[in-house]
């Protein structure tokens, strides 16, 4: 049976589901008819759709596994042509279906569509192409898609703008805004007409997406400055990158709002720290959401945590030093951790530790403190492994904690990383023990 999206919409809002069953970075299903003439589709990434006189309008075009889907969900609501797709950024989720309705345009012998997008995304997907094995790798360490390769053909934008741009397309006003926040080539569309707001991933029905520890700088500050210009608006319907849609215009604000203020209340603590002279390591340890906005049913950390979003604030602001003398110019990973090793009795000793603080974890009654021992846990098994990565027993150990540190975990960010750790730590018994690929 198929989603009722608004229905669920609402459940969310209200809190009687949860983003962690029902988590705003998947392929949802469905499609519903937003406000007279617009048409929303919860994918991976969501698409929204404008009905013209002269076609159809997208804002985002879904990702490659999935454009065929969209593309059918959105053919039962409209038979018009499509003219125009409008990028709101360029992560690959959101961009890779635009080729379905191009071939179908050569194929009805219509004009084919137009793609708008700001001028800073042509150079992302010039990146994504000299970066593609590194892509390929962090991306199935953090989604655990073993088959992932990572794309080297983009269909690039056939018109680009800087700061704003007023499109007119079959009688329908579009006005688009150039915004920074998870990129640096975010665009916003508003329709007054219809009070529609399509943010792109600027709020997603997460904790925002601005520290992914894997992926290029995120703009915390920017990002919150967007979403304060965006209530200016007064929009009726927010229609967002990932996720459903944000209906009325009460809860519109409330969303933007709070999102806003989250992102400011990291930026100002961790700022706070940096101009005291302490080091990363005490905002990482120190600075926290307010916790009635993180207990919001679209802030929970499902997807990324603001935990590392402060390091993106230190990484824009400080630079890539975390203040530590020893880590400027550092031993190997795995000199020091033979060196703390052999201090400790061997690797053996570091990994029964790291056993015996996950035992630990798993009786603490308090959450604090089971968090605590997991992360000590996690620092033992790894020099354990630095320090021996062949014995058997240090494999074992290390698999369990951060098998442990997965299970606990409840952004996807972390969970990908934790997983992807456990698994590389094959028991010696089942098959060829796995060696850091960094230490040869």
């Amino acid at each position: 049976m198929p989603l009722d999206v608004l229905s669920a919409a609402d459940r969310l809002w209200r809190g009687e589901v949860s983003t962690a069953t029902m988590h705003p970075v998947d392929h949802i299903g469905g499609f519903v008819e937003i406000t007279d003439g617009v048409g929303f589709s919860p994918s991976f990434a969501n698409v929204s759709a404008f009905a013209t006189e002269d076609g159809l309008v997208l804002v985002d075009t879904g990702s490659l596994p999935l454009a065929s889907v969209v593309h059918g969900d959105i053919r039962r609501w409209s038979d018009a042509r499509l003219d125009t797709a409008v990028y709101s950024h360029g992560h690959i989720d959101h961009v890779f279906g635009v080729p379905v309705w191009e071939q179908e345009s050569k194929d009805r012998g219509w004009e084919p569509p137009e793609v708008i997008a700001h001028h800073a995304l042509p150079a992302r997907f010039d990146r994504y192409i000299f970066t593609a094995g590194y892509n390929t790798i962090i991306n199935r360490r953090q989604f655990g898609f073993t088959d992932l390769n990572w794309p080297t053909k983009y269909r690039y934008p056939d018109r680009t703008y800087h700061d704003a741009l007023d499109l007119s397309v079959g009688g329908v006003e579009f006005a688009l805004r150039h915004e920074k926040g998870e990129t640096d080539d975010h665009t916003v569309t508003w329709q007054a007409d219809s009070r529609v707001l399509c943010c792109g991933d600027l709020f997603i029905w997460a904790s925002p997406n601005a520290g992914n520890p894997q992926k290029v700088q995120r703009y915390p500050r920017e990002w919150a400055q967007a979403l304060r210009r965006m209530l200016t608006l007064d929009a009726a319907f927010l229609l967002p990158g990932h996720g459903l849609p944000v209906i009325g215009a009460e809860r519109v604000r409330q969303a933007l709002t709070d999102t806003a203020d989250l992102l400011d209340s990291l930026v100002d603590q961790t700022l706070a720290i940096m101009n005291a002279g302490g080091r990363l390591d005490d905002a990482i340890h120190t600075v926290r959401p307010p916790a009635e906005l993180e207990e919001r049913p679209y802030l929970r950390p499902v997807y990324d945590e603001p935990e590392f979003i402060v390091h993106t604030v230190w990484r824009q602001y400080g630079g890539w030093w975390d203040g530590n003398p020893a880590t400027l110019k550092p031993a190997s990973e795995r000199a020091l951790a033979t060196e703390l090793a052999g201090l400790a009795g061997g690797p053996g000793a570091l990994a029964d530790r790291a056993l015996e603080l996950l035992a630990a974890a798993n009786d603490a009654t308090d959450g604090g403190a089971a968090d605590a021992a997991l992360r000590l846990a996690g620092h033992l098994a790894e020099s354990a492994w630095l320090a021996d990565p062949v014995d058997g027993g240090v494999q074992r150990a290390r698999q369990q904690v951060f098998a442990a540190r997965a299970s606990r975990a409840t952004s996807t960010m972390a969970r990908g990383v934790f997983t992807w750790a456990a698994n590389e730590s094959v028991d010696a018994s089942e098959g060829e023990p796995a060696s850091p690929p960094h230490v040869h």
